[in-house]
């Protein structure tokens, strides 16, 4: 009897995983190609006319001359992309909002720019429109619209201090989700992690520090954090590990935020395998005080993307840091890596949890989950050189970071590219923006 006792303790202690998989049919398949740039306004200051300029260990202002590749540890493949580039790149869609524009495109946004703080300054911040049309496999750019701070809203110096318009880049926040309310954008961000408010042309309304217990979260990028600091004291937000998703529940007008990663604790090691979820009042501008749990399954290291389905079934990408088909995975201890993949893809799912199911320990339910790395194409809608070459379709990016409902049957999901740094679906080639329409019947019926 005390073993069992025991037994039971520990299984309510660390909640299992176990939970249904369901199938995915691939439904459609559209991108927009990698090499996609866009102008500034014009108005905007000259250093954003060439980006990417300080991406090296010195200043670069030769466009197209220093080659991108996607790094050592996955195997230094080059992506046939230079920098820096003349204009700015669409890429990195880091986040679906849930309401669509009503001409039914797909508000989405771009993020940081090149990866860091330090390297993005000439990265401008912006969000847009996108329209994939599954006909003809093309994805329509409607609208960009870039954010600034005219207002001086934001609390802290910007890269653009001295300018009129104040255009926000991605030295000053990383932008990885977004949501629509009553005609304004709310966006969920990495390096405060912040919570920004703006209008539907991009002026910044205000900028809310996230709270935890009564305290200001922050991390490494917060402005503010003094260093040298020491990671679990004098911050908890891992690099990167800031508001990935952020979800809007509907008729409650309260954001959900999704950390990327999990918090550090006292000594600077992770608090557990789990992410927090922090709740936001958008009608009080204000944090509800609320503190949710997302446990992550076995080899996932972050989420994506974070989405309600209904009033309180939601959706949430859960990944590894994994690049590529594991078909072609190098052998362990190979040298020569420039036809596998070091670290390829292995997990990279959706999942449904219920944040109407909500433990004692405040772990949100897992209810199942489909599997990107295991598509059905029965149909063979995969695109012409974005397919494997044989066995499922797959969606083996470093950073899928886009999903949402889109009618009861599907769902739409999309990759953040971090051009000119990741590859993913071939070898040598930088990964375009591609978006895929899931029939996912099962998965989205599930309670």
């Amino acid at each position: 009897m005390r073993l069992i006792l025991a037994a039971l303790a520990a299984s309510a202690a660390c909640p299992a995983l176990a939970e249904d998989t369901f199938p995915a049919k691939l439904a459609g398949h559209a991108f927009l190609p990698a090499h996609t740039l866009i102008a500034p306004p014009a108005d905007a200051p000259r250093d954003l006319w060439i980006s990417g300029k300080f991406t090296g260990k010195t200043r670069n202002e030769v466009p197209m001359s220093a080659p991108g590749d996607v790094g050592k540890a996955y195997g230094s493949h080059p992506t046939g992309l230079s920098l820096p580039f003349i204009g700015q790149p669409v890429q990195g869609m880091s986040g679906f909002a849930m309401n669509r524009a009503e001409d039914g495109s797909w508000y989405t946004l771009t993020d940081n720019g090149f990866g860091s703080k330090i390297n993005s300054p000439d990265a401008a911040l912006f969000f847009h429109r996108m329209a994939p049309d599954f006909t003809t496999g093309t994805v329509e750019r409607k609208e960009t619209v870039f954010l600034r701070d005219p207002d001086h809203k934001v609390p802290f110096r910007i890269a653009n201090e001295g300018t009129e318009s104040r255009y926000l880049t991605g030295a000053d926040f990383d932008p990885e989700s977004i949501q629509i309310l009553n005609g304004e954008v709310w966006i969920g961000e990495e390096f405060g992690p912040f919570i920004l408010r703006a209008t539907l042309d991009g002026r910044i309304l205000s900028v809310h520090q996230t709270m935890m217990d009564g305290a200001a979260l922050t991390g490494p990028d917060t402005p503010g954090t003094v260093h040298p600091a020491v990671p679990g004291k004098d911050f908890r937000v891992q690099r990167s590990g800031g508001y990935e998703g952020m979800a809007l529940q509907p008729e409650t007008g309260l954001l959900w935020g999704m950390l990327e990663k999990p918090l550090l604790a006292e000594g600077g090691e992770k608090e557990g395998d789990f992410l927090r979820v922090f709740t936001f009042d958008t009608a009080r501008a204000d944090w509800t005080g609320d503190s949710y749990r997302f446990r992550l399954a076995e080899g996932a290291t972050a989420i994506g993307d974070l989405n309600f389905i209904d009033t309180t079934r939601a959706l949430v990408i859960e990944r590894d840091n994994g690049e590529g088909d594991a078909a072609l995975a190098c052998a362990e201890g190979a040298t020569d890596m420039a036809a596998c993949y070091p670290q390829p893809a292995r997990v990279k799912n959706i999942v449904l949890v219920d944040t109407a199911s909500i433990d004692a320990e405040g772990y949100i339910r897992r209810i199942g989950h489909v599997n990107l790395l295991d598509i059905q194409d029965p149909d063979g809608l995969a695109l012409d050189g974005m397919k494997p070459a044989e066995g499922p379709f797959t969606f083996p990016f470093f950073t899928v970071e886009d999903v949402a409902r889109v009618d009861d049957t599907h769902i739409i999901v999309a990759n953040d590219n971090n051009l000119p740094f990741s590859g993913g679906r071939q070898i040598g080639t930088a990964a375009n923006n591609e978006f895929i329409l899931l029939s996912v019947p099962e998965l989205l019926a599930a309670k």
